[in-house]
């Protein structure tokens, strides 16, 4: 047990590539699975549930389940992004929205049964396409190479580029966006006439 991991940490620093993780060694398919699955799920709840908050929700779940994807496949910063823009700030507005609707005039609403069965149509067309360019692309059958390591630092370079060279734009998007804050919580604090 000891020898193993001697040699492991040897073989690690003689061929600094041995250290590297493959991105299949990273998360495990069942890990993969269970993420995308989840993404999925939640993908349908958000169409499916009636209460706007409750698709909200499941949607804020469908987004974590996405950056679990990007974080197995090395892009950190986009798995962070993911989670900060869409499962934070968008998620945000979209509760602001949902707080200005009149939910009671909603919940009365009957299902348009022509409309969904235009709409489970249209799925169905859309996934019969799908799965016949699938079927029919010979490179969409065979598994794409790994991507090449990064040697750079992508969020430190990201980090410089947003807060040297475009400091002023950015500045003035976090007052628009707190403005508009503010104008939404006022708006939905007026009573309706």
């Amino acid at each position: 047990m000891q020898d193993d991991r001697v040699s492991g940490v040897w073989d690690s620093m003689c061929n600094p590539q041995s250290a590297i993780r493959s991105p299949q060694s990273i998360m495990s398919p069942l890990l993969f699975w269970t993420f995308a699955l989840l993404m999925l799920v939640f993908g349908v709840a958000v169409v499916a549930n009636r209460n706007p908050v409750a698709s909200a929700l499941s949607l804020v779940v469908s987004f974590l389940g996405l950056a679990a994807l990007f974080m197995s496949l090395d892009a950190y910063f986009i798995g962070i992004i993911q989670v900060l823009v869409y499962a934070g700030a968008v998620m945000v507005l979209f509760l602001f929205i949902i707080m200005l609707l009149d939910l009671r005039a909603q919940e009365g609403r009957q299902i348009s049964w022509l409309a969904l069965i235009g709409g489970i149509t249209v799925a169905l067309a859309l996934l019969a396409q799908i799965l016949y360019v699938i079927r029919n692309l010979k490179s969409a059958q065979q598994a794409f190479p790994p991507l090449a390591r990064s040697t750079f630092d992508d969020v430190r370079n990201v980090g410089l580029l947003l807060f040297g060279s475009y400091n002023l734009p950015f500045q003035i998007i976090g007052v628009l966006v707190l403005v508009a804050t503010i104008g939404v919580v006022l708006l939905s604090k007026r009573e309706p006439r």
